[in-house]
């Protein structure tokens, strides 16, 4: 079960007369909430001086994360207790950011690894230590609304804690962003994805001797195609389409394209072990037409 976080209004509106079950520390407690769930709720100087059975002082509230299962409590709890409160306010109006910016849904396990990244990053740039990313070039080409929303974030960083970040750390947070949209298992697979989506592409490239209009809208959905190619991929989910001889006239119509496909298939038979069904080749062979056209 995924956690959520609710924001201070709706929080205090909800959460009226709520007791201290446990003092994680000064701006940490345990609760419960209306329907007798635990919940962590987060505010400046929210535990001090509390002990369980004392009333929550709901002016306090900043955030309330609910519906949290045994095991991501305790890793929520254990990130919580360790990480600076601004870090964690600063990583939230993030999140709030990222979600009115790309207006998509967010997995709620962001709050916690998105947290973890940004208060790991901080720390790493006052030791004087960096990271490179060495995907950033394919993000700000595959993702560059999210990482648009991590440069953004770099800027409420700096302004906020006079932190300057490096543009690789825009890179790591887009993909943070794109784990939490396409549902992947984690920052690995979704490193993996943006690679296998550059493969692709090279694929195509070297198949028809040309380069492909980077700028062009026809590009712009491949790109769209295949990170949702990559997505279905690893879910396992196959393309079932009904119009069976529609598929089969296009394969005929476009041979080129279609060869083209069937090397993206070897590709990750070859490095996945995955095979891709007549469907998903005809789908990618209409992608490849458009992308390497300009009709």
């Amino acid at each position: 079960m995924a956690f959520s976080c609710t924001p201070k209004e709706t929080a205090v509106k909800r959460q009226m007369g709520m007791k201290v079950i446990k003092v994680i520390n000064n701006n940490i407690i345990k609760s419960y909430d209306a329907k007798n769930q635990e919940v962590l709720v987060m505010g400046c100087g929210i535990g001090f001086k509390k002990k369980p059975g004392d009333e929550v002082d709901d002016s306090l509230v900043e955030k309330i994360y609910t519906n949290i299962d045994k095991t991501t409590s305790n890793k929520l709890t254990e990130l919580l207790e360790k990480v600076p409160l601004e870090h964690i306010q600063l990583t939230n109006d993030i999140i709030s950011y990222a979600k009115a910016s790309l207006g998509k849904k967010l997995n709620d396990n962001i709050y916690l690894t998105l947290t973890d990244h940004v208060s790991f990053a901080i720390s790493r740039i006052q030791q004087g230590l960096t990271l490179k990313n060495a995907l950033l070039w394919e993000i700000k080409r595959f993702y560059n609304h999210e990482y648009l929303v991590g440069k953004e974030a770099l800027a409420m960083i700096e302004k906020r804690l006079g932190v300057v970040l490096p543009e690789d750390e825009a890179g790591f947070i887009a993909l943070h962003l794109v784990n939490a949209t396409m549902d992947f298992t984690g920052m690995e697979q979704t490193a993996e994805a943006t690679k296998i989506i550059q493969q692709i592409l090279t694929i195509v490239k070297y198949h028809f001797q040309m380069e492909l209009d980077e700028y062009s809208l026809h590009y712009e959905r491949f790109i769209t195609h295949l990170k949702f190619f990559v997505q279905r991929v690893f879910s396992g989910t196959e393309i079932n389409d009904d119009e069976k001889s529609f598929l089969l006239m296009l394969k005929e119509q476009y041979p080129n394209e279609y060869r083209c496909a069937l090397k993206v298939r070897d590709y990750m038979r070859k490095e996945f072990g995955q095979d891709l069904s007549e469907d998903e080749l005809i789908y990618l062979t209409i992608h490849i037409r458009r992308v390497t056209t300009k009709s």
